[in-house]
């Protein structure tokens, strides 16, 4: 057996399909975010602004932040030691789990390693514990979302990508007394679109189920104290589990879940990934918790980031770029070509210093390849004024076709 035939034609493949990733060397600026420094294919680090980050906040160069976290090295120092059954739970877990609780509304949270981590373990958990279980799934829904599914071993409906009659359809032709859990996301990171919470709480209720809300692209970002979209609406006391992420909005690392007290210690006591992993860093736990104590009381970053993102927007729609549509703060140009999209961000990065990473297939379906923004409160005009040009001196020189 050639084993490294089959390794090398699985790469060859991603290189002929244009989907072969290439990870940028670079280090971010600490106070003066997005600025950051590029290493890759130059003599020394180059100057760049990063126009990508999911430290949509910025929230990962406060002070108060990286204040909790120097703080915290010098008193506990680096790891955590072990699980959190042995030895690896610390104070700084249990108060970022109370705040993260009281965030969301709810008697008790739980962290995990990694917001992809929270959902495999979550749902894959609910599942095994509910005998019979269909499990309801938005058809756009994550990865991480899709694999916890997978390892549940319930019994899957996928319903098109916030389809309220699609969803009832699937739900009123299944078994009356079988356990059931709708598994959505609140705003969906590729298109930007959200979905109709309350509407599906509504079907929820008249059929039953249970709702599992990913919240990792709305936590720190909306609603009065950052608890998401179902704080916004007012609806996150109809959701059974709200899961999100402590990587992005609130700028560290980590996920979690928050829900009624019986449902989290089920999770705590059952699901491996949990049991079997080394808690977080008590460091990552404390900058974790500053952020999430901030952005509570703090709506400034959060309005800032809304109003770049709508400038943005009317810059790329203004210069006729091919903007697709969203209501939140993603900002998605639509390539339609990994080749493309890769063409694009090369030169962006090389002749320019702007960097965007492509966005291509599995990510998003094949044909809608796309460039995706995420401009947040430290982005200037003058910034976003000069990514525009740049975009239509590429979009030119490439010959590709401007918005109608």
């Amino acid at each position: 057996m050639d084993y490294d035939r089959i390794f090398r034609s699985a790469i060859e493949r991603l290189h002929d399909e244009g989907r072969y990733r290439v990870f940028i060397d670079i280090l971010r600026t600490k106070g003066s975010f997005p600025d950051a420094r590029c290493f890759a294919g130059h003599n020394g680090p180059k100057p760049i602004t990063v126009w990508c980050s999911n430290d949509y906040l910025g929230m990962g160069q406060h002070p108060a932040v990286v204040q909790a976290m120097e703080e915290a090295l010098h008193d506990v120092g680096a790891g955590s030691g072990g699980t959190r059954n042995i030895g690896g739970n610390t104070h700084y877990h249990v108060d970022l789990e109370v705040e993260l609780a009281s965030l969301h509304g709810k008697q008790a949270a739980l962290l995990f390693t990694s917001g992809y981590v929270s959902n495999e373990a979550a749902l894959s958990t609910l599942g095994k514990l509910l005998p019979g279980c269909v499990i309801f799934s938005d058809e756009l829904n994550h990865a991480s979302m899709i694999a916890g599914i997978k390892n549940s071993g319930c019994e899957k409906r996928l319903f098109r990508h916030n389809d309220l009659d699609h969803l009832e359809q699937l739900l009123s032709a299944a078994d009356p007394e079988a356990p059931k859990l709708i598994a959505f996301e609140s705003v969906y990171s590729m298109d930007g679109d959200i979905a109709p919470i309350a509407a599906i709480c509504d079907l929820a209720e008249r059929y039953g189920a249970l709702t599992y809300l990913d919240e990792v692209h709305a936590v720190g970002m909306y609603g009065e104290h950052g608890g998401g979209i179902s704080e916004r609406d007012g609806v996150a006391d109809r959701i059974t589990l709200i899961e999100g992420t402590l990587g992005k909005a609130f700028g560290v690392m980590g996920g979690y879940i928050a829900a009624d007290c019986n449902i989290v210690d089920c999770i705590r006591s059952y699901a491996p990934g949990f049991i079997f992993t080394t808690s977080l860093s008590p460091v990552l736990v404390a900058g974790a918790l500053a952020s999430v104590r901030h952005l509570k009381q703090s709506s400034v970053e959060r309005e800032a980031q809304h109003q770049s993102a709508a400038m943005l927007k009317a810059k790329f729609q203004d210069a006729a770029l091919p903007l697709m549509p969203s209501v939140t703060h993603i900002v998605p140009l639509l390539v339609g070509c990994p080749v493309r999209a890769k063409r694009i961000s090369d030169i962006l990065l090389a002749e320019y210093g702007l960097y965007v990473q492509p966005i291509n297939y599995p990510t998003v379906p094949r044909g809608t390849e796309r460039l995706r923004f995420t401009p947040g409160p430290c982005h200037t005009a003058e910034m976003m004024d000069e990514l525009t040009s740049a975009l239509v001196e590429i979009w030119d020189r490439l010959e590709l076709k401007l918005a109608a």
